[in-house]
């Protein structure tokens, strides 16, 4: 379910040149970028490469096989099975979101009314993330995020983008509603999942594990969702990603005054930075947090930092 899998997602042209490039260099493929008139760009572990129109891996942008306007036509049409109006509303949120939880983020030419964004056309641009599921990542920081009965503590996993943090927050959610007798109790945990990157939803179906006591609200703005897990689905563990308003740090904070335990993630690079800004400064002045786990890129995505105790 891995970068095979997501060729079948693409224009068949490009599909043929993609499936071409040596195996050692599939498996560390992290992302695929497809852009109009530009080169194929594959990003690996150890940085980008190019994909010469013979599937041949390149450090050269000129030996690159540049995409055409129908390729990209083309792709947008197979990810979206020929419907691309019925997934209008995620097209402007920039996303689409691939059966296997693969995640495609989209651009083009924005077309706007009175300041908002209406609609996009012109899909030029494709960011096609490979999902692999690593059971057991956070099994090295799960412990320490516990208290003494085995309970999740509220924990804030701080990132730049693209060092997995929803990777770690996946499985740290995943452990917990299974539980580990001994160890820890199995939680009962609600996603909201406002872009379908945690549990990876395809037609109300998730395409990870996300554990057998689990509620997932996708699609869902995240104080849409928290209201609704805190008034339904009465969770020990709130799960949402990437908090990026002041309205979402509000939420998350309603959620933990009713006592639920929340994991949540934002991108920065510290925990001085993030409150630098508004929602990071409330998520601060809140005492929510118990926890704070920092991510980067220093040794490759998923490079923990430190676990800190607030």
């Amino acid at each position: 379910m891995g970068y095979d899998h997501v060729l079948n997602y693409i224009a068949g042209s490009l599909r043929d040149i993609l499936g071409r490039i040596p195996d050692e260099i599939k498996q560390a493929v992290l992302e695929i970028r497809i852009r109009q008139a530009r080169p194929l760009v594959l990003v690996t572990n150890s940085g980008m490469v190019f994909v010469s129109a013979a599937g041949q891996p390149t450090n050269e942008p000129q030996r690159g096989y540049r995409v055409t306007t129908e390729e990209c036509r083309m792709t947008l049409q197979v990810m979206t099975r020929a419907s691309v109006y019925m997934v209008e509303d995620k097209l402007l949120q920039g996303f689409l979101t691939l059966p296997g939880g693969h995640r495609v983020g989209v651009s083009g030419t924005g077309y706007v009314e009175q300041g908002t964004l209406q609609a996009l056309r012109d899909v030029g641009q494709f960011n096609i993330r490979i999902a692999r599921e690593m059971p057991g990542v956070a099994a090295p920081i799960l412990p320490t995020l516990l208290d003494c009965d085995g309970w999740f503590q509220s924990t804030l996993i701080i990132s730049p983008p693209g060092c997995g943090k929803t990777t770690l927050i996946r499985d740290i959610a995943r452990q917990l509603s299974w539980g580990k007798p001994g160890y820890w109790p199995r939680h009962m945990v609600a996603i909201v999942d406002e872009r379908s990157e945690i549990a990876a939803v395809w037609q109300g179906e998730p395409q990870t594990d996300s554990g057998p006591c689990t509620d997932v609200l996708d699609g869902y703005p995240k104080t849409a969702g928290i209201m609704v897990a805190m008034r339904a689905l009465a969770p020990h563990v709130l799960v949402t990603d990437e908090l990026g308003t002041e309205v979402d740090a509000r939420a998350v904070v309603e959620a933990g005054a009713a006592g639920i335990a929340v994991l949540a993630s934002i991108h920065g690079d510290s925990w001085e930075n993030v409150q630098k800004r508004t929602g990071g400064q409330i998520l601060a002045a809140s005492g929510l947090f118990r926890y704070l786990v920092i991510l980067s890129r220093r040794r490759g995505p998923g490079t923990l930092e430190k676990v800190q105790r607030l």
